[in-house]
């Protein structure tokens, strides 16, 4: 049975719809469009709640974090996945409205190499596999990403997929960060800093859609070989 008008007024006073989101913000982030606001609830920058219809709802917290994350992104030039975390960190302390500058918060932790094969629950010979065949780039310290892929390397394994049959996966990721700096080399040849700012929205934007028909891809593959 569909909500009924008042219910659904009710469920939602004092919250404030993309719109009204948009009409508060838009002024201090002129690049702010719905879909951007879409796309920042898929990164996790922010979580409206929804009414029983579906329509996405914004808190006044809702609007806090939305202008810290757009303040770090637009002033500090820094990956969505970085921003997420911060703001996760701030309000896990209390203290979401009172953000530190990024240049001077402590930097990412980085691992060496006893720590990643630990964090990882893996052996020493299946990093090394992993560094000879150019899955893991060898470093002095290495940071949480390669944590979490000697993970996924951990779980393959398991299953006898070795580093050595993932190569061309590596490969296509590079071939994939090819065709998006094709795609974004008119904002990357401008030295403005509001280029600067929307590449660094975009690049992820594609990359999301390309793991998207990807993974389409690799389900209807498997769709055959299961049938």
């Amino acid at each position: 049975m569909a909500a009924s008008p008042a219910r659904e007024r009710s469920a939602s006073a004092g919250l404030l719809s993309i719109g009204q989101v948009l009409a508060r913000l838009t002024p201090e982030f002129p690049d702010l469009t719905s879909s951007k606001l879409r796309f920042l609830e898929v990164q996790g920058i922010v979580t409206p709640s929804r009414t029983e219809s579906g329509y996405r709802k914004f808190s006044a917290a809702d609007i806090e974090r939305l202008r810290l994350g757009l303040t770090l992104q637009r002033d500090h030039y820094l990956p969505l996945s970085v921003i997420r975390e911060q703001l996760d960190e701030a309000e896990a302390g209390g203290e979401a409205t009172a953000l530190v500058p990024p240049s001077i918060t402590p930097a990412p932790r980085r691992y060496r190499r006893d720590e990643l094969l630990a964090a990882a629950g893996a052996g020493p010979q299946l990093l090394n596999d992993a560094i000879s065949t150019g899955v893991i780039t060898a470093q002095e310290t290495y940071p949480e990403a390669t944590v979490k892929l000697l993970r996924g390397l951990v779980a393959l394994d398991r299953h006898g997929i070795e580093p050595r049959h993932l190569r061309s996966l590596r490969q296509g990721a590079e071939r994939e960060v090819a065709l998006i700096e094709s795609a974004m080399s008119a904002l990357l040849r401008r030295p403005d800093a509001a280029s600067r700012a929307k590449a660094s929205e975009l690049g992820p934007e594609l990359a999301s859609r390309i793991d998207e028909v990807r993974s389409l891809f690799v389900k209807d593959a498997l769709s055959r070989v299961l049938s």
